[in-house]
């Protein structure tokens, strides 16, 4: 399987900084192409939001050039480790984030939602509301779960989807790296789809836009190239702006070719 990729990200109407991280990388190894997407929303009701997303993302980061090449390298990556890995990361950075808080007397956080597209098959991890979606033809699918105060509540049936777009309490979330005493990161895996396009994106990117709109601009029959999925990037983030979103905005895209 091969992969092209391009992202966007937009500081937004109000905010004087974008608290948004993001990383994209795809290598060749000797089982093929692998690439990785990771994106991480600083908490923008938390001080210093731009320093936790930017941790987060050089940790990963750290992980998949000197623990995950190297692997590949020498032979061939051992997945079922990569859920310890992952969560050691996590826990890590939430510790360190939390001691750098206590000892600066503020708070800082971030979400994350990393994806890995390796021999045939992805892996992901996710903590907060940032998400991954897998679009196919006419069809996306979300494939992490909202970890937020709103998601509980439709879950249990005390709100509808209506309710909660309208919500004070949308971007409250359960858990985040750097905020939270204890972080348990939700991990998934599946089948990697041929000519499909796999998406990264801040929860700024898609609360003012449809998921058919999100088709329309990004889904793999109108993403011919690289150029063609950075121009949907930046024509749905304008139309984001346009709606009067008021957070960052971050998409990721990563197309099996």
């Amino acid at each position: 399987m091969n992969y092209i990729a391009a992202y966007h990200t937009d500081v937004g109407l109000t905010k004087k900084t974008n608290q948004d991280s993001l990383g994209i990388k795809i290598v060749e190894t000797n089982q093929g192409q692998a690439a990785f997407g990771i994106v991480c929303d600083g908490m923008g009701g938390l001080s210093k939001g731009e320093l936790a997303s930017k941790e987060v993302i050089l940790a990963f980061m750290n992980w998949f050039d000197r623990i995950f090449m190297d692997a590949v390298k020498t032979g061939e990556y051992d997945t079922s480790k990569l859920s310890d890995e992952w969560n050691q990361i996590i826990q890590s950075q939430n510790k360190k984030l939390g001691e750098f808080g206590k000892e600066h007397n503020l708070q800082l956080g971030t979400t994350i939602s990393a994806i890995l597209l390796y021999k045939g098959r992805y892996y992901i991890v996710h903590v907060g509301d940032s998400r991954i979606y897998q679009i196919t033809g006419k069809n996306i699918y979300l494939l992490t779960n909202d970890q937020t105060f709103i998601a509980r509540e439709i879950a249990a049936g005390r709100m509808t989807v209506e309710q909660s777009k309208t919500d004070p309490r949308r971007s409250v979330l359960l858990q985040c790296v750097g905020a939270s005493e204890i972080v348990e990161p939700e991990f998934s895996t599946g089948v990697v789809m041929p000519n499909t396009v796999y998406m990264v994106c801040s929860d700024g990117f898609r609360h003012q836009i449809s998921e058919e709109e999100m088709i329309a601009k990004i889904g793999p029959e109108n993403t011919s190239d690289e150029q063609s999925m950075k121009n949907g990037c930046i024509f749905l983030t304008e139309l984001v702006k346009q709606r009067r979103e008021t957070d960052n905005i971050t998409v990721g895209l990563i197309k099996t070719v």
